[in-house]
This record gives C-alpha cells, structure tokens and sequence, in this order.
C-alpha cells in the first residue's frame, strides 16, 4: 500500500473501464487523483464510488481548451503533477471502403491529438522525475479488419511517445505505454454495433488469446499503478503488451 503516497495524478477517460478501475487503485494506493471524462453525468456516479483526495473535471480531450482547462484545475487544486495517464480513447470499426473524414476525425482528435495537447500543457507542471503514462493498443501491431484508423491513431502515438521520451529526458520524466489486447470495458459497448455483433466479436478475440479470456480493467490498472510506481524507476519509453500473449503469436 501507499506506493504512490501524496502523489498527483491526472487520468482521462476515467469515469468508466480502464481510467476508472486506475482511479480507484491510485487513490488505494494513497495519490491524490483528479479524474477526467466527457460526460458529468457520469463523472457525478463515479464520485459515489471513489473514496480518497480527488476531484472530477468534465473535460472533452479532442477540444484543446478542455485539455487546457484540465491541466488548469488540477494545478489549481493540487499544485504540481507527478503521473499524466492519457487514457481516454475510442475505437469505432470501419471498413476501409467506408471511412469518412468524420470517422478519421473523430478518432484522431481523441487518440491522438488530445493526448499530445494535453501532455504539452501538462509539461510545465509535471515535477522532474514524474511520469506520463499512455494507454495504446495492440491493434497497431496486428492487423485487425475494420480497425485501420483506430490501428493508425494508436501508431501514430505510440511513434510520439518514443520523441516525448527523448524530450523529457533532462527532467528525468519517464514515458511508459501500456498496449491491452482485448479488455472487457465498455468501449465494446460504444462502438455502434449491435450486441449480438459485439458479443460474436468478444468470442472471436478471446479464441485468439492464448489465455482464452478477456482481460479486465484491473489487470490494467495494475499494470499503470507499477508503470507510476518507484517499482518501474528504470522502465522507460516502453510499451508494455497486457494482452494474455495475443500479440506474441
């Protein structure tokens, strides 16, 4: 316990799945946690669940204000920032015949030019020694049909992640990614399919894992709270595969 005792951390996309189930350990773990999504609504549900030092802000992280405004009040809360996790993402399948420069725009602005905004308005108070840490896929090492944008976005960040690493290195900043193959969250559940379509697919990707299940939202969360912790002081500019060993066959 208390591996992450009086630390600040700023996780997006935590008002459900992988950032809400990192909230709860963090705060477990003794950090105080400021907690980000796109709807109040459920960040008002969450707060019923969480206990500990946090806050919620409703924040959109495809809009660069909100991304600035995040930054704003957890500073104003907390001061410093020790752990950026960039969690938030989506991943709606489309068939390469059918994608519209919506679909490409809506994927790119949360997965990947909402993480980068929201780093650059964190760095200045991010404490030296900090870490950022970054959820990415393993769809971007494996082709996936239907999944070609969000495949490219999570590329695109993880090419990111290796230039911050070398940037941030003079403050000793770590920059870590954790990469889940199939987790059971509700991103399945946002994806527009039907749920027989949805509950097909979830079969056919856990026949694919050499465990044979989806993972969870804890499995992950445990994976970030290492990534954050003093554990990982020597684990830097990696991306971490938690994906019972889908990616390795």
């Amino acid at each position: 316990m208390n591996k992450l005792n009086n630390k600040v951390a700023v996780i997006t996309g935590a008002n459900s799945g992988i950032g809400l189930a990192t909230a709860k350990l963090y705060l477990q773990e003794g950090a105080k946690v400021v907690v980000s999504g796109r709807r109040q609504e459920a960040l008002d549900e969450v707060a019923k669940e969480l206990e500990g030092d946090f806050i919620t802000v409703k924040a959109d992280v495809s809009i660069a204000e909100d991304n600035k405004r995040l930054i704003q009040e957890a500073t104003n809360k907390y001061g410093k920032i020790d752990i950026l996790f960039l969690n938030a993402g989506i991943a709606p399948p489309t068939p390469t015949t059918d994608i519209t420069e919506e679909h490409y725009n809506s994927i790119f602005d949360i997965n990947v030019k909402g993480p980068i905004i929201a780093t650059k308005e964190a760095l200045p108070h991010i404490n030296d020694g900090g870490t950022i840490l970054f959820t990415n896929s393993i769809v971007h090492q494996k082709g996936f049909d239907g999944l070609g944008i969000y495949s490219a976005s999570k590329g695109a960040l993880r090419a990111y992640q290796r230039v911050l690493t070398s940037e941030v290195k003079t403050r000793g900043i770590r920059v870590n990614a954790i990469a889940p193959g199939p987790i059971d969250t509700p991103i399945y559940g946002k994806m527009g399919l039907p749920e027989d379509v949805v509950e097909e697919m979830g079969k056919g990707f856990a026949q694919q894992v050499p465990l044979g299940r989806f993972g969870t939202s804890e499995e992950i969360a445990k994976s970030a709270l290492f990534l954050a912790s003093d554990d990982a002081s020597y684990i830097n500019g990696i991306e971490l595969e938690v994906d019972g060993g889908l990616s390795q066959i």
